[in-house]
């Protein structure tokens, strides 16, 4: 069978049942469970008298409403301020333990955000379906998945039946050709595919990346781009297999051993779609083209690159963008036309399920090693995204880096990516952000949230305001 993409194929591996109305039964591989969309979930199970269908199937871990701070995450459970956060996050243990569900708790290795621990222990792995109450699990389709996310209701039914009710969705393939130029990283290629695009762009879609940008990224980078597929509007986000994706798996603690990972590649290597795939959308751009970028309003398809100047309502032809625009500068409290390097940022924060994985972390460092965060800056946050990647880091000594340039070390978590936990904005304070939503109050009531790579969030944390990171290179070509 012919001219299927590595959504169809996914897709066609795992039908249950295809019913006269388009809904469709598809039976679900993994299912990754925090302390956020799960309560509700497991209170339905016992109110039905119900049991999970499978145990082995499901994997747990708490990470929104966690505490970072070193401090309060020592007295483990008991140490989270928020009362609410605090019940959240116990109600996760004692659900897991209850039910028998293997869960990474608070302060064991292995724990960490979903869409972080869940590849790095190989619990994600091609050829998967992938579900999450969380609408990044986008991310695990860097690993040519078929991950999305999903809903309370829907969390309750798959662990009850290992199945789910949705519908198929059309093929958007998105192929960036070229070189990236020096200081331009996987996020600022997410950025620009979401300004051209838009965030409505990949609705009802399922998203493949394709091009020699992408064959030339990590498994990280793409895990990046694969995260805010959903930023552009789409559910599903994927990157084919290659030996990249291969290498990857490999070795990982939940990964298949020995001659069952030779067999199981075998058949990774199959998905990659058809040379006479059909795609319902096709997108083109050239990588060569894309400079950094920054977001500098209240929607992620609201960024330009860093060289670049914050757009003016006047400039609008459409009326309705007039007014998204007008409303954007009011909350951002930024004057249109100035510079996007003029803006000056209150906080940094490193980290989310976007940007939180060792190499984000390495990157980070290579640009503040040298140098010291700048006076004006309230607070720079440092947040790996499991204990995993904290481990490593401390190994290759980049928390030492962070710390003697005046930046926090944190736990693992979260944190500012969203208000959920006590890593907060102020009312009207500028953040420059690694994470992937920049939605008004979205980092906390108030808070202005610029997206950025690791590299320039970093770079900004040493400047106090918005700045080109290839001033730290040499090279702005």
């Amino acid at each position: 069978m012919s001219q299927r993409t590595v959504y169809d194929k996914l897709w066609d591996s795992h039908l249950v049942k295809q019913n006269e109305d388009g809904s469709a039964l598809l039976y679900i591989d993994r299912h990754i469970l925090h302390e956020v969309t799960s309560p509700q979930a497991f209170e339905g199970l016992r109110l039905a008298g119900r049991k999970p269908w499978r145990l082995d199937t499901n994997l747990a871990t708490p990470d929104h409403n966690i505490s970072t701070d070193p401090n309060e995450r020592a007295a483990g459970v008991a140490g989270i301020p928020d009362d609410t956060s605090r019940i959240q996050v116990q109600t996760l243990d004692d659900n897991c333990d209850h039910f028998g569900i293997k869960e990474f708790k608070m302060n064991e290795m292995g724990q960490g955000i979903v869409h972080v621990m869940g590849p790095e222990l190989g619990a994600t792995m091609p050829g998967l379906t992938v579900v999450c109450g969380d609408s990044h699990t986008a991310t695990h389709g860097a690993l040519a998945c078929l991950a999305h996310g999903i809903g309370t209701s829907e969390v309750e039914h798959v662990l009850a039946s290992q199945c789910l009710v949705t519908k198929k969705m059309k093929n958007m393939r998105v192929t960036v050709e070229g070189v990236l130029g020096v200081g331009v990283t996987p996020k600022d290629v997410v950025l620009a595919i979401i300004a051209e695009i838009g965030t409505a762009g990949g609705n009802g879609h399922a998203i493949e990346f394709a091009g020699s940008v992408f064959r030339d990224m990590s498994i990280e980078g793409r895990m990046t781009v694969c995260n805010m597929a959903i930023e552009a509007g789409a559910r599903v986000g994927l990157v084919a297999v290659d030996e990249k994706t291969v290498d990857y798996c490999r070795g990982r603690k939940f990964m298949p051993k020995g001659e069952m990972f030779d067999k199981a590649a075998e058949y990774w290597r199959t998905l990659i779609s058809d040379a006479d795939a059909v795609f319902d959308t096709e997108v083109q751009m050239n990588g060569s083209e894309i400079a950094p970028q920054v977001s500098w309003g209240t929607s992620p398809e609201m960024v330009v690159p860093v060289t670049g100047n914050i757009p003016r309502v006047e400039d609008q032809t459409d009326a309705v963008k007039q007014k998204g625009v007008e409303r954007a500068l009011e909350y951002m409290g930024l004057e249109g036309g100035a510079p996007i390097s003029s803006v000056a940022v209150d906080r940094v924060f490193i980290g989310s399920c976007t940007n939180s994985r060792i190499e984000d972390m390495r990157a980070a460092a290579s640009v503040v090693k040298g140098h010291t965060v700048s006076k004006s800056i309230k607070q720079a946050l440092v947040v790996p995204g499991s204990q995993m990647v904290k481990e490593q880091a401390e190994a290759e000594g980049l928390d030492k880096v962070f710390i003697q340039a005046g930046l926090d070390w944190r736990e693992p978590g979260c944190s500012m990516c969203l208000a959920m936990n006590a890593d907060k904005l102020g009312a009207g304070e500028h953040c420059a952000s690694t994470s992937n939503r920049n939605f008004e109050g979205r980092q906390g009531n108030g808070g202005r949230t610029h997206l950025m790579s690791p590299e320039m969030a970093a770079a900004a944390a040493i400047t106090g305001h918005i700045v080109d990171v290839r001033e730290f290179t040499g090279d702005q070509s």
